[in-house]
């Protein structure tokens, strides 16, 4: 399947009504293997012992993949047992949910799905039920598929090296090690009927360094969100596809620290107004706009390929005979949201006849819910606050600014909007100048990423900063769950204290 022909994908629980999708699937999977099914009832008796283990992966509602999982006191048994002593003879009766260990029964994506990244999502998912249910780590049995064509020159020991250096590929291994799995040990007699492996197995661990010994005491989860700022560079391009590829570069660049969010800056497709300089700057503009729709698809299909929620900055867009100022946000599950600036500048108006939007929502992500304000508008104090009575937990501002006083703005007015509505506020700019194109010749930045000022926060309320007029990410990770605490127990509570019997905001 293309990136291009997904129109949603979501991770679900398994549900027995799956079960005849999923039987299917598995046969196609592990067509290899003889009796490569599990029974329905087997299924069942997942579900019940454990139903956050057992999870489905669908695309445009089709299932794709599948990972099976238990939890076990990985003590009870040996470094070297079979698949069939870990599942108690396949009835899964050595689950526990006091176990230590969480163990991978079984993970699979349809061949027609894969090369779309689905089996890092279904890893990354396991990782987070380990560190969610504070356990050890993960372990599983490994196949090694290709070894049968190198096992009469070379031991199993010395097939896993040449795998991990690149000599050999073996997709099952080198995706393992690539999702931060580690080989610990060979196991003969693993999985019956395996003959594709030589009958070996590689027994692979993942450490959850967030483990802690449980203790009497009661311990808050902690949502930490990863947040990827783009400082983008304005240079010139000879076409759309430079644009996207450079695009794609930080996308790839910021999902590899597994992000869960990339923000743009406004108008960074700006470099593409020079094919049409000749024109008046209006009509320019007005030409850009025709490559907009063309740039949200790819964003769309970046954010799937990548797993990573992209914000995509700001683009000028027609609709009927008006301009205006919108930018999308391009979910990784392939959904795709449109945002607008409501408040354009006067050079904007003046220069390009752009329109001020009329609609001020927030929007929910498998991250919490965020607010997105473009530019100017986060120096209308009103909008930000009309997100946080929606409940926003963090607030995105791409924005794009000429000269320091330009920056200087946004960058304050920025910083008091994550004070006075307790919440995470992001901003992303463009450096460097951009000749050719009238009316976008210079540009300063300096991205940041701010906090509320009190205890649980930097002091200065400065949680990251990039370096001035540079292209660069920036990577910072944000705990959602002290919001919670600020607003419930913070020094201030600017949102809480609000004399609402004088004065009200709302929405017309």
């Amino acid at each position: 399947m293309n990136i291009e022909e997904i129109d949603n994908i979501e991770l679900k629980y398994l549900d027995i009504n799956d079960y005849q999708e999923l039987k299917e699937a598995m046969m196609v999977a592990y067509k290899a293997l003889d009796d490569s099914y599990w029974e329905k009832y087997q299924i069942q008796s997942l579900i019940d012992k454990f139903k956050e283990g057992q999870i489905v992966i669908k695309v445009n509602g089709q299932l794709a993949g599948c990972a099976l999982s238990i939890i076990v006191n990985y003590d009870e048994f040996s470094d070297n047992h079979t698949y069939e002593e870990i599942t108690a003879n396949y009835t899964f009766n050595s689950h526990s949910n006091e176990g230590d260990m969480l163990y991978g029964i079984d993970v699979f994506i349809k061949p027609e799905f894969r090369g779309l990244r689905l089996g890092r999502r279904l890893y990354d998912y396991r990782k987070e039920l380990c560190e969610n249910l504070n356990l050890k780590g993960i372990v599983f049995g490994g196949r090694i598929p290709n070894y049968h064509k190198h096992a009469h020159r070379i031991k199993p020991k010395t097939y896993i090296e040449k795998v991990k250096r690149k000599e050999i590929n073996d997709p099952v291994l080198n995706f393992q090690i690539s999702n931060d799995f580690h080989p610990t040990k060979i196991m003969t007699g693993y999985l019956e009927g395996d003959t594709a492996s030589n009958d070996f197995a590689v027994l692979m661990r993942w450490d959850n360094i967030y483990y802690q010994k449980p203790t009497k005491v009661a311990a808050q989860t902690k949502e930490i969100v990863r947040l990827g700022l783009v400082q983008w560079q304005m240079r010139p391009y000879k076409n759309l596809d430079d644009v996207l590829q450079q695009a794609e570069f930080f996308v790839d660049a910021v999902s590899g620290y597994r992000s869960d969010f990339a923000l743009f800056p406004e108008f960074f497709n700006a470099p593409l107004m020079a094919e049409n300089n000749h024109l008046p700057v209006s009509e320019a503009i007005r030409e850009l706009a025709k490559h907009t729709q063309d740039i949200v698809q790819k964003f769309s299909e970046l954010s799937i390929s990548y797993n990573i929620n992209i914000i995509a900055g700001s683009m000028p867009e027609m609709k009927g005979s008006k301009l205006y100022n919108v930018g999308y946000l391009c979910k990784r599950d392939g959904s795709v949201e449109r945002y607008e600036k409501i408040h354009v500048t006067p050079d904007e108006e003046k220069v390009w006849g752009m329109q001020g939007g009329t609609e001020v929502k927030t929007f929910d992500t498998d991250c919490g819910k965020i607010g997105i304000l473009i530019c100017y508008d986060s120096e209308f104090p009103e909008l930000s606050r009309l997100l946080a009575d929606d409940g926003m937990d963090i607030l995105f501002v791409p924005f794009l600014t000429d000269t320091q006083n330009g920056y200087s703005r946004v960058r304050y007015c920025a910083q008091a909007r994550a004070i006075e509505n307790e919440c995470y506020v992001a901003i992303a700019g463009s450096v460097g100048n951009l000749p050719k194109v009238e009316n976008m010749d210079i540009q300063y930045a300096q991205s940041m990423v701010f906090t509320p000022c009190d205890f649980a926060f930097p002091t200065n309320g400065i949680k990251a900063e990039a370096t001035p007029n540079t292209e660069m990410i920036l990577i910072a990770d944000v705990d959602l769950s002290l919001l919670k605490e600020l607003n419930q127990h913070g020094s201030v509570r600017n949102l809480k204290d609000r004399r609402k019997d004088l004065y009200e905001l709302k929405k017309k």
